[in-house]
């Protein structure tokens, strides 16, 4: 047996396209639906959980975005194995069924640990939602290089909608005391969308019993994976917060974790019968770089979602609503940017100049944003962390190019599985790393009188935001120096990490690369 890939159905099976008529565009509608809703939990969320933490009395709000992040890069390459066992529009309703009972269990939360456990599972439910997406431009037929751009670009749309409604509605929501209604109204948009899915979604039964189906899972990979990214994040969020960065609590997680991907990667390029990881499509430097592009980018947009608003909630002095207010030029600006790459690459047939421009335009966004002090005025915040949204938008759908350009269609999927799989890795290092960052300077800056107030252990970042307008002077202005300057510091990492390992995309090796930069190659 050949080393086939446990995240996609095997290519000797060819799913009958569809004609584009009113099934076709109600399954689609079900897949934006989809789109729609995590991209709304990731907008609102971000918004309103100062505000939950503070409710819940909360410790590790770190675990609150970890925990989804975690949760849905855990599960798409089980997914994918589970949709070789059980026909693929079955794992995708039970994805949606996931995503609302996490949804559930977030809404009724009584303290942090149940609300974490929720955003688990609520990212196990998302995980097989963003793997759908993609398996079903394939299987719907799809597969034409402007239907794919067009694919693409529909997805972005509903993306957009939902991020860029979500920190108001996660924002207003909060405010007005019903944070818990940010949750439970994911519940009827997931029953719309599994009700499609159920109506009008028939794909063909996976071959062989199922039985032989199960053994083509990779057990082994899939525990290790999560294993060590599980490990490292623990240590990230430990570390200078719990306890100190030479602590065994934190170095043993660490290395364990280090240790434990390089030992994944080691078993999925030489030992993994059906492996996880389909390492042939990386097999040229124009993949290779779109891959890591891939993730670097989502760790900078996941720190710059998570934390841009902590900065307008903590200097600014506004409520959660105001927050997501002056979020929403970032949120609706940057899938935008994303939706104009993907017009004109399929005008120009060419990826190179947005991904340029995106990088060139994330950079400068996060210098300038890393100048950003208590003094700086809301225009200037805003017009910053709009350029950096402008730069990571672009780079969203622009990335996906250089993966798919120098492999041949019949890898399409392999790619793009592990396309998903790279980009959800990257928010689960985005945020513990971010949040990190910001605990580690707050401790370093905040008056000590202040620091005082809060228990040892209590991750002191979100605890803090909802009682910065109450404090007297000149304790508030202290406080709102220390949050500038923490946030001043996180940006400077992505900025140095992109800089440092994007721009030697050219390294002289082109031939064959050459001729496959164009999206025509793939």
């Amino acid at each position: 047996m050949s080393n086939t890939p446990s995240t996609v159905i095997p290519e000797t099976v060819h799913e009958p396209k569809l004609p584009h008529d009113a099934r076709f565009w109600l399954i689609f509608l079900s897949l934006c639906v989809s789109n729609f809703i995590t991209a709304l939990e990731l907008g609102s969320t971000t918004a309103a959980l100062p505000t939950i933490v503070d409710a819940l009395h909360g410790k590790q709000f770190i675990w609150a975005g970890s925990a989804y992040a975690l949760g849905t890069t855990a599960l798409i390459p089980l997914a994918g194995g589970l949709a070789e066992v059980f026909e693929f529009h079955l794992t995708s309703k039970r994805s949606l069924v996931l995503f609302a009972a996490g949804s559930a269990v977030c809404g009724a939360a009584q303290d942090m640990n149940m609300l974490i456990a929720g955003r688990g599972v609520q990212g196990l439910g998302a995980g097989g939602n963003y793997l759908s997406h993609t398996d079903h431009c394939r299987r719907l037929g799809v597969s034409a290089r402007a239907g794919r751009v067009q694919w693409a670009n529909c997805n972005v749309m509903a993306y957009t909608v939902g991020t860029g409604s979500g920190p108001v509605v996660g924002g207003a929501l909060a405010a007005s005391g019903n944070w818990r209604w940010l949750f439970y109204l994911n519940i009827p948009i997931c029953a719309l969308a599994a009700l499609l899915v159920f109506l009008f979604l028939r794909l063909r039964a996976p071959a062989g019993t199922m039985k032989e189906r199960f053994v083509k899972i990779d057990y082994s990979g899939n525990v290790l994976v999560v294993a060590a990214t599980t490990s490292i994040i623990v240590a990230l969020a430990w570390g200078g917060i719990q306890y100190s960065w030479s602590s065994g609590r934190v170095v043993a997680p660490l290395i364990s974790g280090l240790l434990g991907l390089a030992a994944f990667f080691i078993y999925e390029a030489h030992y993994a019968k059906y492996a996880t990881i389909p390492f042939d499509v990386m097999n040229t430097i124009t993949g290779l770089s779109g891959y890591i592009q891939t993730f670097l980018n989502y760790v900078v947009l996941i720190i710059i979602i998570y934390y841009i608003e902590v900065y307008f909630q903590t200097r600014f002095d506004v409520s959660p609503t105001g927050a997501g207010i002056d979020a929403m030029p970032l949120a609706f600006l940057s899938p935008t940017a994303g939706l104009i790459a993907g017009v004109i690459i399929q005008k120009t047939t060419s990826y190179r100049i947005p991904i340029m421009v995106g990088w060139s335009l994330l950079v400068l966004g996060l210098g300038l944003l890393s100048t950003l002090d208590e003094n700086a005025s809301r225009a200037k915040t805003l017009a910053f962390s709009v350029i950096s949204g402008l730069g990571t938008g672009s780079l969203i759908l622009a990335t996906y190019f250089p993966v798919l350009a120098p492999i041949p269609v019949s890898k399409n999927a392999n790619a793009l599985a592990l396309f998903i799989f790279i980009r959800n890795f990257g928010l689960v290092w985005g945020v513990p790393i971010g949040g990190t960052i910001l605990q580690n300077e707050l401790q370093n800056h905040l008056p000590a009188e202040f620091i005082a107030q809060f228990p040892g252990g209590v991750e002191i970042a979100y605890s803090i935001i909802p009682v910065i307008r109450t404090l007297p002077e000149p304790l508030r202005s202290d406080v709102r120096k220390a949050f500038a300057q923490a946030l001043k510091t996180s940006m400077p990492y992505p900025l140095h990490t992109s800089v440092d390992r994007n721009w030697g995309m050219e390294d002289g090796q082109n031939n064959a690369a050459e001729e496959v930069a164009k999206v025509e190659g793939f």
